[in-house]
């Protein structure tokens, strides 16, 4: 069973296609690894045995009947929990929706029960995702395999964790500003942000609706290949949906080839500002590809300089409207206070209790970036910024295939370290912003460990929009240039969490 509950769904898709090993046995060893180890790290916010082993069966019995419907077929899964679920509650990591049962899937969760892939739980998320370490979660923080004192990032820090600690063979992430790719980085595992659009949101429990996008948390760059091929494609109740196809992700990371390929260095994420170990850890990178045969350019992004300041007018702006529906009244909890008290009042107090710190934070910031007197000196400014990076960032297109980055300044820090230093964790995010602002694809994928703790670091590449394919190509590449220091996977070397 610990040889299941390690292997990559690429290599259990195998088994379960060749009818070496069943749905059911592999979902039942996951099951019963995060039954006993889930108390350590907090990845799920709720599971069942009984629902998931159902799948499970249902999938095996269709691979006896000759009728398998998709390359990942039997192979279970982790859903982020602020994705809609008909058969579990869908909770956002607030207490204003605890124990809410949604009536509809979300789009994905369709995709992935069409696929026959056994959904195992719904993972922990700092509240309605607006956090970097998951310590926001009303259901309290997850915390990292690779040492259970420090966060696992956020605002997905529940999914990043259940693939480092081997409680998920793969996993559902949203990312608004970086909720995939910078948990990725925390733990040593690879998380992807779709180019927006290549993945439908409908059913997601939106943040900011401009910047949200749903996508794979992983232990390989194949893994999240296959399961984005899963997930991806034109949804019509998506207003945003793109309705071309991006091509076969799996299919460009089996033709990875490094030579002729041009690597842009952002000249204002190489430099200042990171951890030692983590920029020891990408000039090892730069350096394999260069002689492995890539041509390193560095360009220059000058807009970047404000991408975290528009990025936190922008976000808080859209999360005080998307929460505006958390009213008391259609849905969720509601607190009466004592006396005769009216809408208003119950409202008042339902938000008071249901949301916690962080949320009223934005929803105050937002409101007042919107207010009357106010839009165009902030939010409307915000916007003329995002318009400036998405230039800046087509330039830079025009000289480079691909533009890299650390994917975050620092290794996993202790939790409680930053949380009440609200400015110091919004920094977090300083590298992932700019590809949420533009719309485009981004990558994380382990390059290391830093020298100062030992923990992993994360390596980010960028692409221009719906070149997911390009993006998946050159994460594979750096995946290999790596695998005879740590083999196919850095989460290998995650120490035993039963030990711990």
């Amino acid at each position: 069973m610990t040889e299941i509950t390690s292997s990559s769904a690429a290599v259990l898709a195998g088994l379960i296609s060749s009818k070496q090993v069943s749905s059911v046995e592999i979902t039942t060893a996951f099951l019963d690894r995060l039954e006993k180890l889930n108390p350590k790290t907090n990845s799920y916010l709720h599971f069942n045995r009984e629902n998931s082993l159902a799948q499970a069966k249902k999938a095996d019995q269709q691979l006896s009947d000759g009728t398998a419907v998709s390359p990942l077929h039997g192979v279970p899964i982790a859903v982020k929990d602020n994705l809609t679920t008909t058969d579990a509650p869908t909770t956002a990591g607030s207490k204003i929706l605890e124990g809410w049962v949604p009536q509809y899937d979300a789009t994905v969760v369709r995709k992935l029960r069409e696929a026959s892939m056994p959904i195992l739980g719904k993972t922990n998320l700092d509240e309605f995702a607006m956090g970097s370490s998951t310590e926001f979660s009303a259901y309290g923080p997850s915390r990292n395999p690779w040492d259970l004192s420090r966060i696992p990032g956020g605002s997905g820090g529940g999914s990043s964790s259940a693939i480092a600690g081997h409680l998920a063979p793969l996993a559902i992430g949203s990312d608004t500003g970086g909720s995939i790719r910078f948990p990725a980085a925390m733990t040593g595992s690879v998380g992807a942000k779709p180019t927006y659009g290549a993945v439908s949101r409908y059913g997601l429990i939106a943040l900011a609706s401009s910047l949200d996008q749903i996508g794979p948390v992983t232990n390989s760059v194949m893994d999240a290949a296959m399961l984005q091929d899963v997930i991806g494609g034109y949804d019509p109740r998506d207003s945003t949906s793109l309705p071309n196809s991006l091509g076969s992700m799996v299919q460009s990371v089996k033709e990875a080839d490094v030579k002729g390929l041009r690597v842009g260095v952002i000249k204002q994420l190489s430099s200042d500002g990171f951890q030692p170990g983590v920029k020891a850890c990408f000039d090892d990178t730069i350096e394999k590809l260069a002689a492995a045969g890539a041509e390193i350019i560095e360009v220059d992004c000058p807009s970047f300089e404000y991408a975290v300041a528009a990025y936190y007018l922008i976000l808080p702006a859209e999360a005080s409207s998307n929460l505006a529906k958390f009213d008391s009244v259609r849905f969720g909890l509601r607190v009466t206070p004592d006396g005769n008290p009216t809408i208003e009042n119950v409202m008042a107090a339902t938000r008071e209790q249901g949301f916690g710190p962080e949320v009223k934070r934005r929803i105050i910031l937002g409101t007042y970036a919107l207010s009357s007197g106010h839009y165009d000196a902030y939010y409307g400014s915000a916007q003329k910024v995002r318009t400036l990076i998405q230039q800046d960032l087509a330039m830079a297109f025009t000289q480079a295939d691909v533009l890299l980055t650390p994917t975050a300044p620092t290794t996993a820090f202790k939790i409680g370290e930053k949380v009440d230093d609200p400015l110091a964790m919004y920094l977090n995010d300083v590298a992932t912003i700019p590809a949420n602002l533009a719309g485009i694809p981004g990558i994380s994928v382990p390059n290391g460990l830093a020298s100062e703790d030992g923990l992993p670091s994360g390596l980010q590449i960028l692409a221009p929009a719906m070149q997911d394919a390009q993006m998946y190509r050159v994460a594979s590449i750096v995946e290999k240039l790596y695998m005879d220091q740590w083999g196919a996977s850095l989460i290998a070397r995650v120490p035993d969490l039963e030990a711990l």
